[in-house]
């Protein structure tokens, strides 16, 4: 199955080429805030994705100078506390499929990254970020309260002193602070940055699915268990892909000094 570009919005563009989807949120206007219409767009797209072994990384941006700024508040607004809340749930489950989903995906961010954009960055495996990038809980400076997972990836992200600081003064680091924290594993010139998540894309898509699926796995489910059960788990995962076709294949490859060509299997 390959994701059909017809799927594409007004709101979420979609760009598929060798085993990468990029999504770029599409409402420069806007600073691309997420709408409902986004929320159910990117949810759908990512599960298609996560089920088409024809796409094995996935690269999250936006256009125009931002990357996300949250949740709209003008949309917000207008909301009832329990229609608010919902809305919110369902970004909830936003960042948790994106956390879960078996492929790499990776925040290439651009620019303005704040409130639920920050939740959609700290769900993400891998940042690659433009030197004007600017990223922010900021949820405190309009009296709103972070509930797509921030209060629980942030702190596990950069550290509980550096969460809380940055939760309670709202404010917005440059792209090179995040760096120096941990979030931002790379901060490109703003001209070269689709360039280098192109390249990092390319080259997790030439790994075998299937390892970095288990490797995944394994990484996000040892931050939830003591080190001997995580070790037990990892040997368990060890003993289940000795089996797989792509181990065959990359030491197949390595004997016969060649490109390996992974499957998934």
């Amino acid at each position: 199955m390959t994701i059909e570009l017809s799927t594409e919005t007004d709101e979420l563009q979609l760009q598929q080429s060798d085993h990468v989807l990029w999504l770029r949120l599409n409402r420069p206007q806007a600073l691309n805030a997420l709408t409902a219409s986004m929320v159910d767009d990117l949810t759908r797209v990512i599960v298609e994705a996560d089920e088409d072994p024809e796409v094995r990384v996935i690269v999250l941006t936006g256009t125009g100078r931002a990357f996300c700024a949250g949740a709209d508040l003008k949309d917000s607004a207008k909301r009832s506390p329990e229609s608010g809340a919902r809305f919110v749930k369902r970004i909830g489950e936003l960042t948790n499929l994106i956390e879960e989903c078996t492929k790499p995906v990776i925040a290439a961010v651009n620019g303005i990254a704040i409130a639920g954009g920050l939740e959609l960055v700290l769900a993400c495996d891998t940042v690659i970020a433009a030197e004007s990038a600017v990223l922010g809980d900021a949820h405190s400076n309009y009296a709103m309260f972070p509930g797509a997972g921030a209060t629980v990836r942030l702190p596990r992200k950069v550290g509980l002193n550096n969460a809380k600081y940055l939760m309670f003064t709202g404010d917005m680091p440059a792209a090179h602070e995040w760096l120096a924290m941990g979030l931002v594993s790379q901060v490109i010139p703003d001209e070269g940055l689709n360039d280098a998540v192109s390249a990092l894309a390319s080259k997790l898509a030439g790994k075998s699915p299937l390892g970095l699926a288990k490797m995944k796995q394994a990484l996000n489910d040892s931050l939830d268990q003591p080190a001997h059960i995580g070790l037990r788990y990892e040997r368990a995962l060890v003993n289940l892909y000795s089996h797989s076709a792509d181990r065959v294949e990359g030491l197949a490859a390595f004997r016969e000094k060649r490109t390996p060509h992974f499957q998934g299997k």
